[in-house]
């Protein structure tokens, strides 16, 4: 998984949510195949993301869901 492959998955998640298009900073977790998630603007939130080589987008798209929506 790059950075960039995360940055746009993550633009559209937001996106479906409502949250409209935030500024987002991804950054590599210490721990393998794990990226930190900056979302700003009006509703800030800073999300975990478990994505490594091969996983879907729809795997991603969920976490999002599941972390940023259930706030």
């Amino acid at each position: 998984m790059q950075p960039h492959d995360l940055e746009r998955i993550a633009k559209v998640a937001l996106r479906e949510l409502g949250a409209g298009e935030p500024p987002l900073t991804i950054t590599a977790e210490p721990q393998p195949d794990r990226w930190r998630v900056r979302v700003g603007g009006n509703d800030p939130a800073t999300l975990t993301i478990r994505a490594g080589e091969g996983t879907t987008a729809n795997h991603i798209r969920e976490q999002i869901f599941n972390q940023f929506g259930g706030r």
